[in-house]
């Protein structure tokens, strides 16, 4: 490296002078293993220090493997539920009864391979469409039949496939969810695998430095992608809960981006940035769970029905808490409905008591749903939105937060 770049970073894949008996992987290690995948930079004084601490290329690959295995372990990757393995049968059969609620179809089955045999292990009736699935299974791609069979597979192998029976045409975003769920399941249960077979080359003495890194490869191969699934479940998720919900534009989306802008303009970290938007995403998520007729009426909304989407929040959130990877969005979603003034729900909590992202989230949805186009409405013009925004800031919002929105909508 030369002297004058002495204060530059290190490209993450590039060499620098400290790597490691030229293995460029080294050098990502050092980072904190939970974000590196999104990590553009590594100092030249870091890449320095990893140089002088592993001596030891063997125990310092296995140091590293150890820690890959206990941040994305079992309990911590699983994509919609966190469960133990013992429970399969009930669990994915509560799955494909949430997939049969969020869809409104007639029955879900999952079925998932073993001993080269499609076997199922969750199912809201009797399990039904096994050739199906086997076709989905062995092409990696939905197909279409009597009923519609999503196989579950990743970049690896495919491990079994979702299985939907509905007497009514189900809506391409719907599938889109589901497609999303099979690949982000696959490519967990196969990441489980994966750290299984690293634990037992760990405790093999035999093991060489080749067949470490090879693992390691695989492994980061792999958490590279359920990064990449994860967000697609989730965008796919707020996709259909704007479905769901009649919006006839990405409201969930709008919000999300006007929610990033607005933590842009106040000057938040990129981190906390990246959970105010997927908060921004899902705040709406317990729409998915009640039926498009209560959000398709122009009419006047009965005391069960309003009651429903009043407590659709509260559902949401149930839900974000069985899936590992989105807990910590929880709780700017749990107070996104209460007012500056304290006078909202749940808490009652007031002013800076709120969590910050749930008072940006709070703005963002106003602004996009006043907007919007909605069923029973006409959007309104931004100025029309923002007037009435600042007439409550201070009572409804943080004035922190509507002041960032004007200067950013100006």
């Amino acid at each position: 490296m030369k002297k004058n770049d002495k204060n530059n970073g290190v490209s993450l894949f590039s060499q620098s002078e400290y790597l490691i008996d030229q293995d460029p992987i080294e050098e990502i290690f050092a980072l904190n293993l939970g974000d590196f995948i999104a990590e553009n930079l590594i100092s030249e004084d870091l890449a320095k220090r990893i140089g002088n601490n592993i001596k030891d290329k063997k125990a310092g690959l296995k140091k590293q493997l150890k820690e890959l295995v206990s941040i994305y372990s079992l309990q911590n990757t699983l994509c919609v539920l966190s469960f133990d393995a013992n429970a399969q049968q009930a669990i994915y059969s509560s799955i494909a009864h949430s997939i049969v609620q969020m869809l409104e179809i007639d029955a879900c089955h999952i079925y998932l391979e073993k001993n080269n045999e499609l076997e199922l292990v969750g199912t809201t009736s009797s399990g039904a469409g096994l050739e199906t699935a086997k076709k989905a299974f062995s092409a990696q791609e939905t197909v279409f039949e009597d009923v519609i069979a999503v196989s579950m597979h990743c970049n690896v192998k495919s491990v079994g496939a979702i299985v939907l029976e509905a007497q009514k045409p189900i809506s391409e975003e719907y599938l889109q969810l589901v497609e999303s769920i099979g690949i982000l399941f696959a490519t967990s249960i196969t990441l489980q695998k994966n750290i299984d077979e690293t634990n037992k080359l760990l405790e093999d003495e035999l093991a060489t430095v080749g067949d470490l890194q090879h693992i390691r490869a695989e492994l980061t191969a792999l958490i590279g992608d359920l990064c990449d699934y994860q967000q697609s479940f989730v965008e796919n998720l707020a996709r259909a809960v704007d479905i769901k919900g009649g919006y006839k534009v990405a409201h969930s989306r709008n919000t999300a981006n006007l929610a990033k802008q607005i933590c842009k303009q106040i000057g938040l970290n990129e981190k906390t940035t990246d959970l105010i938007y997927y908060a921004g995403l899902l705040k709406n998520i317990g729409k998915i769970a009640l039926s498009e007729k209560v959000f398709a009426t122009n009419g006047k909304l009965s005391v069960d029905e309003l009651k429903k989407i009043q407590e659709h929040s509260n559902l949401g959130v149930h839900f974000l808490m069985n899936i590992n990877f989105l807990s910590e969005v929880v709780p700017y979603i749990t107070y996104q409905q209460e007012r500056y003034d304290g006078k909202g729900s749940p808490e009652g909590l007031k002013g800076q008591s709120i969590p910050f992202g749930s008072r940006i989230i709070a703005v963002a949805d106003a602004y996009s749903a006043m907007t919007s186009d909605r069923p029973y409405r006409k959007a309104m013009s931004t100025n029309e939105a923002i007037e009435i925004i600042k007439s409550k800031s201070g009572i409804d919002w943080d004035p922190v937060v509507v002041q960032a929105l004007v200067e950013i909508t100006k």
